[in-house]
């Protein structure tokens, strides 16, 4: 096959030399001038000529001469003419698609067929040219216009740059085209994105721009779906909904718009002023390759109404842009409404009908596969963008990031997604990916390089990404960086020391590459290293003051239960008082606001207009507790109001021995991965990326995450964990199983139910069961808990779970 990447020069016997297209002699000097530079093993792009192929084109082609000079100029300061005509004694950048001018056929790097006629669709040949005596060719031969444009982007990805100086290996010879025909983003222009709200087209242009140096050739709008108008928004949505039409046909991309019902389609007065605004937006666009109506989320329509309004759709799709298509998600729809689809799409066989976009909780990949005819494709929509509550969470995050974080912050997530797209990409024809902001861009170029090869290496990638927006000179160590940060998600934040490694590897690029100062990916990266660090640091601070506090509450029957309380609280408060590393604080505004300033990153709720505090509000969150001092104060207020010393110091005692329950005793804080030691868990993301088959925690965000002042250990839960398994317990004594939660609690001891009543517990209240006698004769225990079979008819949000687990001694 010819999507390869060729790391030695390729170099045919019968290869014409670039001399045939000279016909004045070459001096001795120009020989050799140019053979120093070859002997070095590069060639020099700085006087170099574009030249394009003359005639009328194709956009895609149209653009990737104008797109190569002016990416040169910006990161250079080099501007390179683009021209139609071959010049003399002059280095070229060659680039052609589809057919070669017969005037350039003689300087062809190798046979006919291994030109763009021997390429497969979208790919495209790069390729230095060498004669001893001539200035080089760098061929970009493209196996269509869109071939042509992403072997511009490859020379822009694989060149070494700085300041007025850019080279490439002088034995580059790229062969390639894409893995999967279907390469996308979805770019939301709504207010509950996190930045694009803010955005102009001109920062739309060169953000898809960049996208399709990546390979990416389909872009997905949302001209509806949210009607908030954002106070950053400079344009109204029908304006932006066809500027963004205008750039995609501009670099040959396909525009997809994403166009939900969330309404009943009973309602025929809606139906048709759904209608009318499709109908007006199918007017107003310029180029309309797809709509995507998803079955669900949002919609709650049956396949019976959704597919006569699809049909609809098409009429008026289809009478504008004739080679347009509807496609479907089937999220939300039970057994039977996908037998419903799968049997119209069997026997009526629409036109109009392009194919099934596979959602979060639809059916399973392969039985979609195995259903759809095979005149339809198959679509990924899989989440970049959000990091917990979402189809990819970050697998056993540390609670302390998913409170300060969120759901939507900064997330390079490189290695986990290169390897979650390799997982799912092959049950496909490709991805349009769900993303609301810029917060996600590395995760955005590992899928779009995955797409295109699925054997690209993740540092590759990283490397290739910082060369094209940070420089050669810092790629490599970039790249590291970005991985770095990877890793501090990875495991208890509390003992993950190369968390300040990391910041201190970007605080080094940083004072290295002062001129990168003002580019927002730059910024993104330096902004979640302090902020991890800064996380960490108040991690550690605030639960040594707590445990501080706990001490001066072991001292309440001496010196009175008000007096320590009083003192307990003055401890804990110094996390509002005395801030650790007001320095990394005050770098980490400064970051938000800069980011605001150069892309329109919304960290801020008030400050920034965040849509809320899930999207991306990171800035808001940043002094989150991370002990329990809200829960403390709340608490003691309730015991500070007890009629009696003893029934104040018995509660206190419980408050300070809630996580260090005393010897021969254990506590587990079931969804909090550096406190459930005993917890029995699966880390490996690579054997079921949407962790399916294998509980993991779940991060609650109640009250936009402020409100709530309840004990942390209570906004972290399972349904259920798989085991918690103690070993080398006394089996003289005796023990009781207390928990913590929300609901029925049905335990088994060692595969045994022992818990048979289903009263429900609400949050913050105890259930405890005894272990039976002779249960840990071999001195180990295993807890496990049946899922109660009667809340189906409740909302997920209210099913049962586990917040925390004892096992408690007694040697009464």
């Amino acid at each position: 096959m010819l999507h390869t990447w060729t790391e030695t020069p390729y170099r045919p016997a019968n290869k014409t030399s670039v001399m045939d297209v000279f016909s004045q002699p070459i001096c001795l000097l120009l020989f050799s001038f140019f053979a120093c530079l070859w002997a070095h093993g590069v060639v020099t792009l700085n006087d170099a000529v574009i030249v394009a192929r003359p005639g009328k084109l194709a956009n895609a082609e149209q653009v990737a001469a104008t797109v190569l000079a002016e990416e040169i100029e910006k990161r250079t300061g080099i501007a390179l003419s683009v021209t139609t005509e071959w010049p003399d004694n002059k280095t070229v950048i060659a680039l052609s698609a589809q057919t070669v001018p017969d005037e350039w056929q003689r300087a062809m790097p190798a046979r006919e067929e291994d030109g763009p006629s021997g390429l497969l669709p979208e790919g495209y040949r790069l390729v230095v040219d060498i004669h001893p005596s001539l200035p080089p060719v760098v061929w970009i031969l493209g196996a269509d216009p869109r071939g042509a444009l992403y072997g511009a982007g490859a020379l822009l990805r694989t060149m070494t740059w700085s300041a007025g100086n850019v080279t490439l290996p002088a034995d580059l010879d790229i062969v390639t085209a894409p893995e999967y025909p279907m390469r996308g983003h979805q770019l939301g222009y709504r207010d509950l994105a996190n930045s694009w709200d803010a955005w102009t087209p001109e920062q739309f242009d060169q953000y898809i721009r960049e996208l399709a140096l990546f390979g990416v050739n389909s872009i997905e709008n949302i001209p509806f779906q949210d009607t908030r108008t954002s106070p950053l928004m400079k344009y109204s949505r029908r304006e932006m909904n066809w500027r963004m039409s205008e750039i995609c046909d501009r670099y040959g991309l396909d525009y997809w718009v994403f166009a939900p019902a969330d309404f009943d389609l009973l309602d025929t007065a809606r139906r048709d002023e759904m209608l009318a605004k499709l109908e007006q937006l199918f007017d107003d666009c310029k180029r309309m390759d797809a709509v995507f109506f998803p079955g669900g989320d949002p919609g709650d329509n049956p396949p019976e109404l959704a597919i006569p309004f699809m049909a609809d759709i098409a009429e008026l799709l289809l009478s504008r842009h004739p080679e347009g298509r509807l496609w479907m998600s089937l999220l939300g729809f039970n057994p039977a409404q996908v037998r419903y689809v799968f049997d119209y799409l069997e026997s009526e066989s629409p036109h109009w009908f392009g194919g099934v976009v596979a959602d979060t909780s639809g059916p399973p990949l392969l039985e979609l596969r195995e259903r759809l005819p095979e005149q339809y494709a198959l679509r990924l929509y899989p989440d970049i963008t959000h990091n917990k509550l979402c189809q990819f969470e970050v697998i056993w995050w540390d609670p302390a990031y998913t409170v300060t974080l969120g759901r939507e912050a900064i997330n390079p997530r490189p290695a986990e997604f290169a390897e979650i797209i390799n997982w799912f990409a092959p049950y496909s024809d490709g991805f349009i990916t769900y993303s609301d902001g810029v917060h996600d861009d590395v995760n955005k170029a590992v899928w779009s390089m995955r797409g295109w090869n699925p054997q690209v290496s993740v540092r590759q990638m990283l490397v290739e990404y910082a060369r094209l927006f940070f420089g050669t000179e810092v790629a490599e160590d970039a790249a590291d960086g970005i991985l770095a940060l990877e890793k501090n998600w990875q495991g208890p934040l509390a003992t993950n020391g190369a968390v300040d490694g990391a910041l201190m590897m970007w605080q080094r690029l940083e004072t290295a590459a002062p001129h990168l100062a003002g580019n927002w990916r730059w910024q993104m990266n330096l902004l979640r290293a302090y902020y991890d660090a800064y996380t960490r640091r108040r991690l550690l601070y605030e639960t040594q003051l707590e445990e501080e506090a706990n001490a001066v509450l072991a001292a309440a029957p001496a010196r009175g239960a008000d007096t320590t309380m009083a003192e307990a609280l003055a401890l804990v408060r110094q996390a509002d008082t005395q801030r650790c590393r007001p320095d990394w604080l005050s770098r980490i505004e400064q970051l938000c606001e800069d980011l605001f300033v150069s892309i329109g990153l919304q960290t801020s709720v008030e400050k920034y207009h965040a849509a809320n505090g899930e999207r991306g509000a990171i800035l808001d969150y940043v002094n989150y507790p991370l002990n329990n001092r809200w829960w403390l104060e709340d608490t003691f207020e309730a015991i500070a109001a007890l009629d009696t010393e003893e029934e104040k110091l018995a509660q206190l005692h419980q408050v300070r021995t809630w996580e260090n329950p005393g010897p021969g005793s254990y506590y587990d804080d079931i969804g909090n991965i550096a406190k459930s030691p005993r917890t029995q868990r699966r880390i490996a993301s690579n054997t079921d990326p949407e962790k399916r088959s294998f509980p993991t925690p779940t991060f609650w965000w109640w009250g936009d995450g402020m409100d709530p002042r309840a004990r942390l250990s209570w906004q972290w839960t399972m349904n259920w964990p798989e085991a918690l398994v103690y070993e080398g317990l006394d089996p003289d004594a005796r023990y009781t199983v207390r928990m913590s939660g929300l609901g029925q609690f049905l335990l088994r001891i060692n595969g045994e139910r022992v818990s048979q009543t289903v009263e429900r517990v609400e949050m913050g209240a105890f259930k405890e069961v005894p272990v039976p006698q002779g249960a840990i004769k071999d001195r180990k225990l295993i807890l496990t808990w049946d899922k109660p079979l009667d809340e189906a008819h409740l909302n997920w949000r209210h099913y049962s779970r586990l917040a925390e687990v004892w096992l408690l001694r007694s040697d009464e």
